[in-house]
């Protein structure tokens, strides 16, 4: 697996914050319910990314040894006011300039606390570069607007981070549902019938008690799903329905349906 030049990354969460705050100005209303989401608020979502992002930088921009309690992130508690989507907007884009400006200024290889154990900046722009990949697809849906396409190598290194974080979720947190992914002799197939070939955007994850394992590839498997990639992204991260236009089972859906149910942050 080869990760993303780091600047890309940091490219891609200044287009992401973009987008995000286009939704929160659309006129969407933000009291509205996040259906993937639903104990948020569409608000209550842009307010947590904000934090995340401005979190980020605090950790990274001050080469931070430990967590980071999030009450001690400047500016983390956004607009007083509710429902104002102009201040919340520029709240956002602010919240953008300071995870991009830490991350640039460090550059990926500079020691940064994570949850993860990989203590490095590169870590947190690979992670603030998803993250609000889906939750702006959570707001778009939440907004009632359709879901725009995701670069082609991005959502790509999206599935890879999604399935190297469900496999760090079953080591190291042994009690969540991530855990009950165990299928031993099963496996998934997802395949992007939109992109070059030269992008391998297919791959083959396998479910043995010990944990997930995976690879990219045009394999064989129990099941397949297939479709765009940006639709197949969303679809395993559970955002788009199985059943969505354009998206396509083969094989035996109950083993992608119970992906859906138990693949997890923790």
């Amino acid at each position: 697996m080869t990760l993303l030049a780091h600047e890309r990354y940091c490219d891609e969460i200044v287009h992401q914050v973009g987008r995000l705050g286009a939704v929160v100005t659309s006129g969407a209303d933000l009291s509205a319910t996040v259906p993937t989401c639903p104990d948020w608020t569409l608000e209550e979502l842009v307010r947590h990314v904000g934090r995340a992002l401005r979190w980020t930088g605090l950790i990274v921009g001050t080469r931070a040894e430990e967590e980071v309690p999030m009450d001690r992130v400047p500016g983390n508690e956004g607009p007083a006011a509710t429902g104002d989507a102009a201040a919340l907007e520029t709240w956002l884009a602010e919240s953008g300039e300071v995870v991009v400006g830490a991350l640039r200024e460090a550059g990926p290889d500079a020691r940064a606390w994570s949850w993860a154990g990989v203590d490095t900046a590169g870590f947190w722009a690979r992670r603030m570069t998803h993250e609000i990949v889906v939750h702006g697809a959570d707001a778009v849906l939440a907004a009632g607007l359709p879901l725009q396409p995701v670069a082609a190598d991005v959502a790509a290194d999206a599935v890879d981070e999604w399935l190297d974080i469900v496999r760090f979720v079953q080591r190291v947190l042994p009690g969540t549902a991530a855990k009950e992914l165990r299928s031993p002799g099963s496996s998934i197939h997802l395949h992007a019938t939109d992109t070059p070939a030269e992008l391998n955007a297919e791959w083959l994850i396998e479910l043995p008690d010990e944990g997930i394992t995976w690879r990219r590839g045009h394999e064989k498997a129990t099941v397949a799903l297939r479709g765009p990639l940006t639709d197949v992204l969303m679809s395993f991260y559970g955002r788009l329905p199985l059943d969505a236009p354009g998206l396509e089972v083969l094989g035996d859906r109950k083993l992608l349906e119970l992906w859906l149910e138990k693949a997890t942050f923790g």
